[in-house]
């Protein structure tokens, strides 16, 4: 991974590798670990999937409610991580957390599943429950609710996460790995090489 190859531009980079990996057959190469942290600092991870990358962030949808949906409410800052082992390839994001507009969210919603979007009003999602069952209740009374009309839930949405931050890393043999890491600089970004 030589500079004069990499885009000025860590977005139109990242294009490029996603473009790559989607390509290659990779399984779903818009899944990403999302990393997230409490006030205090407890992290904690899932795997989300990319739904928009683009000059306005990097989206995912999911319940405002959740675990994730309340931490990054209290603390909006957060990290990516895709990682295409077939290339070899990982780019980690950071940056902060905002909500798409409840438009932006009704729109990618219809786009949904019927079930899916049925699961977003039955589940009560990272709270207990007493069993399966009771998920399956909660499905139930939501197909009875709304049938196949079944409007966004109110707090249910879009997610994007602007990014301030990018490392591209690149396997290479003898763990003399490439990594490149791009910051947020005025307008633009700045560039460089860190050891593996």
């Amino acid at each position: 991974m030589e500079e004069h190859e990499l885009d000025p531009d860590p977005l139109r980079q990242f294009e490029r590798w996603f473009a790559a990996a989607s390509d290659a057959g990779i399984e779903m190469p818009e899944a990403m670990a999302l990393a997230t942290a409490t006030p205090e600092g407890k992290p904690s991870a899932r795997m989300v999937l990319l739904k928009r990358a683009d000059e306005h962030g990097f989206a995912f949808h999911t319940n405002y409610e959740s675990q994730k949906g309340v931490e990054l409410a209290a603390n909006p800052r957060a990290a990516l991580l895709f990682h295409w082992q077939r290339l070899g390839r990982q780019v980690r994001i950071e940056g902060t957390v905002e909500r798409d507009s409840a438009e932006d969210s009704a729109t990618y919603f219809r786009t949904r599943p019927l079930g899916s979007r049925l699961a977003a009003w039955a589940s009560p999602q990272s709270r207990p429950l007493d069993d399966r069952a009771e998920l399956r209740r909660l499905y139930a009374g939501a197909v009875e609710r709304f049938g196949e009309d079944v409007p966004l839930p109110p707090y249910w949405g879009g997610l994007r996460l602007v990014a301030d931050t990018y490392e591209f890393w690149q396997h290479g043999d003898d763990r003399l790995h490439d990594r490149v890491r791009y910051e947020r600089d005025g307008d633009g970004w700045s560039r460089v090489r860190l050891a593996p």
